[in-house]
């Protein structure tokens, strides 16, 4: 049986795109407005989860 890998972000613990963005904000307080390798994998890895949860708004007309 053949598996498919999602390539969507999902979030175990389904947080709200407030409660990534102050994650995301304690990250660069953390670093002092450097980030190292690892920072920043992190930081990708929760902007991509912030927009998965971020609402989606209607494009302008």
């Amino acid at each position: 049986m053949l598996h498919s890998m999602s390539t969507t972000v999902e979030s175990s613990s389904q947080r709200t795109a407030d409660e990534v963005n102050e994650e995301i904000r304690a990250l660069w307080r953390r670093s002092g407005g450097t980030l190292s390798v690892e920072q920043r994998e992190e930081y990708r890895r929760l902007v991509l989860e912030w927009a998965a949860a971020a609402p989606q708004s209607a494009p302008a007309a």
